[in-house]
C-alpha cells in the first residue's frame, strides 16, 4: 500500500519547500527564551547560531556524491524529519558552545535538503516548461511564516522551546509522509553537462559584483530571522507573542514579494526590480533602525521581507547567463560565497548588538544597502535567454 497523496510535480516541490521551511521556522521565535534560559549576551549566542551555517556549507561542498549514490527520495523522506529530531535535540543545549555543537548537524542535513529540493524544482520547471522556481521559494517563505506564528502563540502560552520543538517532530514526520510519500525524482535534464561540478568555484570579478548586489538582502534577511525577535523585546517589551510575530512577518512579507516577483521581472528589467527592491530594503533597514513606535518597527520588518525576497535569484540569474565560464560554475561561486554571507553574517551580528545596541543589527545594513544599489547594473542580461512562459 502506498503512503501519501498523488499530487503533481509542481505541487509536491511547492510541499516540500513549505514543509522543509515550516520544520526550520519553528527554532527562530523561541530564540529569546532560549538565550534567557542560557543566561548570555547577543555575542555568544550569535556564535552559537553559526553552527548552522558551518554544516551547511560543508554539506553543500561535499554531499552531492554522497546524496546520488544514497538517492534522492530516501534522503528528502527521511531527511526533513530528521531535521526536526535534530532541531529538538539542539534546544536543550545548556550554553552556547552545546548549542552551536548540536547545530552542526542540523546544517549538514539543511544542506542535504536544499541541494535536492532546488534540484528539483530546476528538473521539474524544465519537464513542464513553466517558471516555479521563484514561486517554490515564495512557498518556503510561507512555511517560514506559519512557523513563525505558530512559535509566537506558543511562546505565549508559556510552554518551553524544548517541548514546543518535540511535538513539531512528529507534526513534521507525518506531513512529509502525506506529502512526499510518492515522491520520485524528476529526470535529468535533457542535454545538461554530465562533469562534475568543482567542490570550490572560485568568483571571478563579475561574480563578486553580482554577489555584492544580493548582499544586503541575505544579511539583513538573515538578521530579520535571528534578531527581530529579540530586537521587539528588547526594544519595546514585546510580549513573547508578539516577539515571535517579528519572525513571521518578515517571512510573510517576503512571501507574498516572492509570489508575485516572477511577474514584475518579466513585465521590467531586472535591473529596475532590484533598484526598486533595493530602496524598499534600505527604507526598512532604516525604520527598524530608528522605530520610536511598536507599529513602525514592524513596517520596517515587513519592508525588509519585501526588499529582500528576489535579489538573490536576480543574481542567480544573471550569472547564469554569463559566457565567459560554463553557467554552472558561475552559478557555484555565486552560491557558496552568498551562502556564507547569509548563514555565517546574521549571527555575527550578534557581537555588534552587545556592543552597540540591537538597533545596529540592522543599521550596519544601510552601507550594505548603498554598495548594492551601486552595483546593480550587473544584472542586466548579457544574452538573449530563451524564454518559458511563465506560470
Amino acid at each position: 500500500m502506498k503512503i501519501g497523496l498523488d499530487l503533481p510535480p509542481q505541487i509536491r516541490v511547492f510541499a516540500a519547500f513549505f514543509i522543509y521551511s515550516f520544520c526550520m521556522g519553528s527554532l527562530y521565535p523561541r530564540i529569546p527564551a532560549i538565550q534567557q534560559a542560557m543566561g548570555v549576551g547577543e555575542g555568544a549566542l550569535g556564535l552559537a547560531l553559526i553552527g548552522p551555517g558551518v554544516g551547511t556549507i560543508l554539506s553543500l561542498t561535499f554531499a552531492g556524491p554522497i546524496l546520488e549514490r544514497i538517492g534522492y527520495r530516501r534522503v528528502l523522506v527521511g531527511g526533513i524529519p530528521l531535521l526536526s529530531a535534530l532541531y529538538a535535540l539542539a534546544v536543550w543545549a545548556p550554553n552556547p558552545l552545546t548549542l552551536f555543537l548540536l547545530l552542526i548537524p542540523v546544517g549538514l542535513t539543511i544542506g542535504c535538503i536544499e541541494i535536492i529540493i532546488n534540484l528539483e524544482a530546476d528538473r521539474v520547471e524544465h519537464a513542464i516548461g513553466r517558471r516555479i522556481m521563484s514561486r517554490a521559494h515564495a512557498f518556503w517563505s510561507f512555511g517560514f511564516f506559519f512557523a513563525g506564528l505558530a512559535g509566537a502563540f506558543i511562546a505565549q502560552s508559556g510552554v518551553s522551546p524544548q517541548m514546543h520543538l518535540l511535538a513539531m517532530v512528529p507534526v513534521v514526520g507525518a506531513a512529509t509522509w502525506l506529502v512526499l510519500g510518492r515522491y520520485r525524482p524528476a529526470p535529468h535534464r535533457a542535454g545538461g553537462s554530465t562533469e562534475a561540478a568543482p567542490r570550490f568555484a572560485a568568483p571571478t570579478l563579475a561574480i563578486l559584483m553580482l554577489v555584492s548586489v544580493c548582499l544586503s538582502a541575505m544579511v539583513m534577511e538573515g538578521a530579520g530571522i535571528d534578531w527581530s525577535a529579540i530586537y521587539m523585546r528588547d526594544e519595546f517589551d514585546a510580549a513573547p507573542f508578539w516577539a515571535g510575530f517579528a519572525v513571521a512577518l518578515v517571512a510573510g512579507s517576503q512571501a507574498v514579494a516572492r509570489f508575485f516577483a516572477d511577474g514584475f521581472v518579466e513585465r521590467f528589467s531586472p535591473v529596475v526590480v532590484a533598484r526598486a527592491l533595493l530602496v524598499i530594503l534600505g527604507a526598512g533597514v532604516v525604520l527598524v533602525f530608528a522605530a520610536p513606535s511598536f507599529a513602525l518597527a514592524y513596517v520596517g520588518l515587513a519592508l525588509i521581507g519585501v526588499g529582500s525576497s528576489a535579489l538573490f535569484p536576480l543574481a542567480m540569474s544573471a550569472a547564469a547567463q554569463r559566457t565567459d565560464r560554463p553557467a554552472a560554475v558561475n552559478v557555484a561561486a555565486l552560491a557558496q560565497i552568498s551562502f556564507v554571507a547569509f548563514l555565517v553574517g546574521p549571527p555575527l551580528l550578534g557581537y555588534v548588538a552587545e556592543h552597540f545596541g540591537i538597533r545596529w543589527t540592522f543599521g550596519v545594513g544601510l552601507p550594505l544597502v548603498i554598495l548594492s544599489l551601486l552595483t546593480s547594473h550587473a544584472l542586466k542580461p548579457r544574452a538573449a535567454m530563451r524564454e518559458v512562459p511563465a506560470e
